[in-house]
């Protein structure tokens, strides 16, 4: 109890004792196992009143999983039988060759970009056109995409009206790009978001379905390069607020239901690289240096 009653007088020295976040990650410094931390948890009350200690030990646990797309190069071969040790040279040889031939050498990256502004008081998709700021707005993230002169392999763009519309602007500055549609990136709910919004509710039915086609988006779209692409690619997504932040969200192996805890201007960009290690990497989320303060808008 020395050490709990020396850690006790550190915090309220350094003005933490209300701190409930600075607290837990010093206790889990001290108490590395599970029982001992929860053991001390009813000690550390002042100071932690309403934390979950459980929660809190578990997260920082959680390593990152390599093999998040399936593509680690050793989960894509056939692994040599028997003792590895005790195989003949050239086996071992060969099974090295066809390791490093599963690697990836490039590095994908993902400019997804949310809509422009649009009329949201139309009852059909085709009637939610993107209002005349919507367009500014889409010209001002089109202007930005060529300034930045990168690469680009190609423009995918969501088939719901105000992504198309937002699209087909950026592709007038970019016309040498091939552009196609994808219906995966349309709008939708992904996973019930937690915590709850009171004034957003839809139906379990639309989580069931629309989650499904939003995980098959992410699997399709993010994932480490093939080992036959030698050169970095930069894809540009156009689609949607719910879409962009769920995919950061599983691209980062954040709980996926924390994806309505921050929100994305329109026309705002987020960059996202994967590296042929299988490390992600976020640039921007939702970045809006190319737009005026008047042009910033969230619907």
């Amino acid at each position: 109890m020395s050490i709990l009653r020396g850690t006790k007088k550190l915090l309220l020295a350094a003005g933490l004792a209300g701190c409930g976040a600075a607290a837990a990650v010093l206790f889990t410094g001290l108490h590395k196992d599970t029982e001992s931390f929860k053991a001390h948890a009813s000690s550390a009350s002042l100071l932690l009143p309403d934390y979950k200690f459980i929660n809190l030990h578990n997260y920082i646990a959680t390593k990152w999983d390599y093999n998040w797309d399936r593509r680690e190069p050793n989960s894509l071969i056939a692994p040599i039988k028997g003792d590895f040790g005790s195989l003949p040279e050239c086996d071992q040889d060969d099974y090295n060759r066809r390791l490093e031939k599963a690697k990836s050498t490039a590095t994908r990256h993902l400019l997804l970009i949310r809509h422009g502004q649009y009329r949201m008081d139309a009852d059909t998709d085709e009637l939610r056109q993107l209002t005349s700021l919507g367009r500014d707005q889409a010209n001002r993230i089109g202007e930005r995409l060529k300034e930045l002169d990168l690469p680009y392999t190609r423009i995918i763009k969501s088939t719901m009206t105000r992504a198309t519309e937002t699209a087909e602007i950026i592709h007038t500055h970019l016309p040498d790009i091939p552009m196609t549609a994808c219906d995966f990136i349309r709008e939708g709910s992904p996973i019930v978001p937690e915590p709850p919004i009171s004034n957003w509710k839809p139906e379990p039915k639309q989580f069931f379905q629309d989650g499904a086609r939003i995980e098959s988006a992410f699997r399709k779209y993010f994932h480490r390069a093939d080992p036959s692409q030698k050169q970095d690619s930069y894809d540009i997504l156009v689609c949607h607020g719910n879409v962009i932040r769920y995919f950061v969200c599983r691209a980062l192996q954040f709980p996926p239901e924390g994806w309505l805890r921050f929100s994305l201007y329109n026309c705002s960009m987020t960059w996202v690289a994967i590296k042929p290690s299988g490390r992600v990497i976020v640039y921007t989320v939702g970045d809006t240096g190319h737009l005026s303060r008047a042009q910033m808008t969230t619907n």
